[in-house]
């Protein structure tokens, strides 16, 4: 039960923040609250329990990120708890740290403290940039000739680091690439980063001044860190508490939790190039002469790591050989949008690539010691009592070599996949070659990722946690939670509740489902009927989104527009996101007419209330891409437990994307609108059917609009 003066805590702050605010209470948001309160309030009893782990699905226009930081910060402080709210994009982030948190604090009389986390990639390294402002130096020469990306010698702009400098002399900038005067693009911002393997940390003669450190500091403080999922996933696979605290002792919030089952597949994935690796090899054999003549490895340690670089590149040759062989078969290859790739059946090497795979994890394995063990070396040539010059030396050539041992050991993780085999009754890896065709080079490529975040998720997170909430205006799909359940693993004890959206459906918003008479795999007539039918659903001065489940098809259907309609299309390959919407919100502004065409995208995370937004038109059922190899080992191993794997993944996924995509119309109380939705098949099909119903209760309106005849009646 939770203690008295928590209970009181919360409610207070609840009619602060309304009061302050000037709002009406919100049913679904007082039973967010609630629910949370409760689920985490095991915590505070005694005793070794499971995580308490909440599940809320939340309907736009609940009002989730206050009733989250209502319900947990004064449980998390009261228990001397840390909160991490992890989302998935950098917009909710800023509107966590930079709206939500500071209505708070300002409405109410809670008192926590915040900071913004953020991955090593966003700040400034102060060596990095000592050593491009030195120019021409030892350092930069070794990097021309032995860093990874060759790319990076043409990097950086020398005006733009001496101005860095300044700011950073003068305590006016922090390091902070997202709080720089104007947006760093990457080739500009890459030569001023380093990964953990590179990084020195106490060892380095900036480590006082870093900016990276310093961030952390603060955040180390903090009552409540805002984060996102990728920085949390990447603590949690360092065994936690590296980046970010010690699990045990937070509580974690994710926010468009939907996300998290992905980003950990991609997260504890691995892959590599055949063509590219051999380079870099020859690269780290040119190096190693360099490094002796430093001596930062003896003649033995040179020629012993020259000779296992040598095989290393020789099975490379022969692995290359079995691939593209494989490639070769007509038979096994899968052509998709201009991509050429094999996914192995439930993710299984043949023999032959076992064997190499597991001679090649091995010599991973020892080129990955071998860097570690100069990088070792390293740190203790930097040591206070050895010359200036040589820790200086040292210096330079630490992040070169923790770069190298990074390389080696993702080789080395991708080989030991392709090698191992998956254990029986458990969801297998997929594993896939790609094969790269362009401006007469080639280039095969290996992936290999889990299907499932299941295991991964239980076993560094929902176990080691202190408690989890996962929220998101979409969790469920076809009327439950067995979709996220089985992605993420989530435990047995786990709470569920799903609030229902505030919105009046039926008045604000109607489904409409025109008669086409075809089916959207006689893609030229379908493609056809969507043209034609743009301008006469639309008028002259759409506020309209388009979403379309294939590329081809979206380009397709613009070739198609007349010309006076193009002029009113905005695509998404034409512009970043956030640009796009921005044209898309000045044209409307000005009384124009705009039209956005995206793909999946484009389905979440797209705000456009009102005026901006009233029409999205639904190309079809949104199935997940048939050809995408981690999807097609799962559905392998759904079908071999003996489970139909349309009706169990593809039907539920489809559901659960089309209630996304059609969320885009309706963003508050106030906005109308239509949907349309080019697709028969969600009233003819009995899959259809039950799709259908899992959607909002739109008004529908069905067969009414006949395109097929061209009737508009």
């Amino acid at each position: 039960m939770l203690a008295d003066d928590v209970k009181n805590s919360i409610q207070l702050a609840y009619r602060q923040l309304l009061e302050s605010r000037e709002l009406t209470p919100r049913y679904g948001q007082r039973l967010m609250i609630a629910e949370i309160a409760k689920c985490l309030s095991v915590l505070a009893a005694d005793g070794d329990g499971d995580p308490p782990v909440c599940v809320v699905e939340a309907g736009t226009g609940t009002g989730k990120t206050l009733a989250y930081l209502l319900a947990v910060l004064p449980l998390a402080k009261a228990l001397d708890y840390k909160v991490v709210i992890a989302t998935a994009t950098i917009a909710l982030q800023e509107q966590v740290i930079q709206k939500d948190i500071p209505e708070v604090l300002a409405g109410s009389d809670l008192t926590f403290s915040f900071a913004l986390a953020k991955g090593r990639g966003r700040y400034l390294c102060l060596s990095k940039l000592d050593a491009l402002l030195r120019g021409n130096d030892s350092m930069q020469a070794m990097m021309d000739l032995y860093g990874e990306d060759l790319a990076e010698a043409d990097g950086g702009d020398p005006a733009l680091y001496e101005r860095m400098l300044d700011e950073l002399s003068a305590g006016k900038w922090q390091g902070d690439r997202d709080e720089w005067q104007q947006p760093i693009s990457d080739a500009d911002w890459k030569p001023l980063t380093v990964d953990n393997g590179q990084c020195m940390g106490p060892k380095c003669s900036n480590f006082r001044n870093c900016c990276f450190y310093q961030a952390r500091d603060s955040m180390d403080k903090a009552d409540c860190i805002v984060s996102n999922h990728d920085l949390v996933l990447a603590d949690l696979a360092l065994g936690g508490g590296v980046i970010l605290p010690d699990p045990a002792k937070c509580i974690y919030i994710f926010d468009e939790a939907h996300h998290l089952p992905f980003k950990s597949n991609n997260h504890f994935s691995s892959f590599t190039r055949i063509k590219s690796t051999e380079i870099w090899l020859e690269r780290c054999e040119s190096m190693l002469p360099r490094l002796h003549k430093d001596k930062f490895i003896q003649s033995k340690q040179q020629a012993s790591l020259q000779k296992l670089i040598g095989v290393t590149r020789e099975e490379l040759n022969n692995a290359w050989t079995v691939l593209e062989q494989i490639l070769a078969s007509e038979d096994n290859i899968d052509r998709y949008e201009n991509r050429v790739q094999h996914a192995f059946k439930l993710g299984v090497a043949p023999k032959e690539v076992q064997s190499l795979a597991s001679n090649l994890a091995k010599h991973f394995a020892r080129i990955t010691s071998s860097f570690q063990h100069i990088n070792d070396d390293l740190k203790q040539q930097m040591e206070p009592d050895n010359a200036a010059a040589t820790r200086q030396l040292a210096e330079q050539w630490f992040p070169l070599i923790g770069s190298h041992a990074n390389r080696a050991e993702s080789n080395h993780e991708l080989w030991l996949s392709f090698a191992a085999t998956d254990p029986q009754g458990k969801a297998p890896c997929a594993r896939w070659l790609s094969l790269d065709e362009r401006d007469n080079f080639r280039e095969i490529s290996l992936s290999s990722s889990p299907v499932l975040a299941a295991e991964n998720l239980q076993q560094h997170l929902w176990q080691r946690c202190a408690a989890a909430v996962l929220t998101s205006a979409t969790l469920s799909s076809l009327g439950n939670f067995d979709m996220l359940k089985m992605r993420a693993g989530l435990p047995e004890h786990t709470h569920y509740l799903s609030i229902p959206s505030p919105f009046d459906f039926a008045t604000a918003a109607s489904l409409v489902v025109p008669r086409l008479n075809c089916d959207p795999s006689d893609g030229e007539k379908h493609t056809e009927i969507i043209i034609k039918a743009i301008p006469e659903l639309l008028g002259k001065k759409p506020a309209a989104l388009m979403l379309f489940s294939s590329r081809r098809q979206m380009l397709d259907v613009m070739q198609g527009l007349p010309r006076e309609w193009l002029d009113l299309v905005l695509c998404q390959d034409d512009y970043q996101k956030s640009q796009l919407l921005k044209y898309h919100r000045q044209r409307i502004d000005k009384g124009e007419g705009s039209l956005i065409f995206g793909l999946s995208s484009f389905a979440e995370g797209v705000d456009l209330p009102g005026k901006y937004c009233t029409h999205v038109l639904i190309a079809k059922i949104p199935f997940a891409v048939p050809n995408d190899p981690i999807e097609m080992t799962l559905s392998e191993w759904i079908e071999q437990q003996g489970m139909n794997a349309f009706m169990t993944l593809a039907v539920p996924d489809a559901a659960f994307r089309l209630v996304q995509a059609s969320g885009r119309l309706l963003r508050s109380e106030k906005d109308r609108g239509q949907i349309t939705l080019f697709d028969e098949r969600i009233i003819n099909r009995r899959y259809g059917k039950t799709i259908l119903e899992s959607m909002p209760p739109y008004r529908r309106e069905i067969f009414q609009l006949d395109l097929a005849s061209g009737s508009m009646d």
